[in-house]
């Protein structure tokens, strides 16, 4: 009862937080409520049993990514933005796009619903270590790919930090 309990208080904080995120005209605020959002996902991922999840959302997420936003922030000049014109008139689209978006789910969640519940949740002792099989296939199977993406973020961050000393 207290996981539920514990559950639906993080997917509420982060349904809020997503939604002041979008709803905020201050960047920071935003970067703030996004940060907020990330953290009440990662505690979703430790109350469903998922530390390695939980983790990595908080190093990886709401540390490095959200430090990168807040430079980007602190780089761009926010006063030039605020006082250009708004290209905000294609909501006649985007509430099609939505209604479309919502009736594709309630028709998945309807041709789903007999089947949704019917498989027997597995037992506990056939269950592998989370952490471990994660650390396998990350450092055996898929070693060169992950170095690859990380090389890439380097030279991306790199280029990011080259392109800003410039502007300066």
């Amino acid at each position: 009862m207290l996981d539920q309990a514990i559950f639906y208080f993080f997917a509420l904080l982060a349904i809020a937080s997503s939604i002041l995120v979008v709803t905020r005209r201050n960047a920071v605020q935003s970067a703030i409520f996004l940060v907020t959002a990330l953290l009440a996902t990662a505690g979703i991922f430790l109350s469903l049993d998922a530390e390695f999840l939980f983790i990595v959302q908080v190093i990886l997420y709401a540390g490095g990514i959200m430090v990168l936003f807040v430079f980007v922030i602190m780089l761009v000049n926010l006063d030039v933005a605020l006082h250009q014109v708004q290209f905000n008139r294609q909501w006649l689209v985007a509430l099609i796009i939505s209604a479309v978006l919502t009736a594709q789910v309630a028709a998945a969640l309807a041709v789903s619903r007999k089947t949704l519940y019917a498989m027997p949740p597995a037992p506990a002792q056939s269950l592998e270590p989370n952490t471990e099989r994660v650390a396998y296939y990350l450092f055996h199977t898929y070693m060169l790919p992950f170095e690859i993406a990380s090389i890439l973020l380097l030279v991306a961050m790199v280029g990011a930090v080259v392109m800003a000393k410039k502007r300066v």
